[in-house]
């Protein structure tokens, strides 16, 4: 994964509440710190988010963003 951002936090997925159109997705990075981050019900499925799962915070100056590691399957 390459990205411009130089502000990324590396945790576990804690959990994840589904809205209509728009989720939060909640990150553990740390014991007891959470990054909560909102996104589309889109991207949240795109990026197969499920408790658990490794993810990254990544901010920029106006925003906090989720991503994934690829798999090496391309999956």
């Amino acid at each position: 994964m390459k990205i411009s951002a130089r502000n990324v936090l590396r945790g576990k997925v804690k959990s994840i509440k589904k809205g209509a159109v728009s989720g939060e997705v909640v990150i553990e990075v740390g014991d007891g710190i959470e990054i909560v981050s909102v996104g589309s019900l889109g991207a949240i499925e795109e990026l197969k988010l499920e408790v658990g799962k490794e993810a990254f915070a990544v901010f920029s100056e106006t925003s906090t963003l989720v991503a994934v590691p690829h798999s090496k399957r391309g999956v």
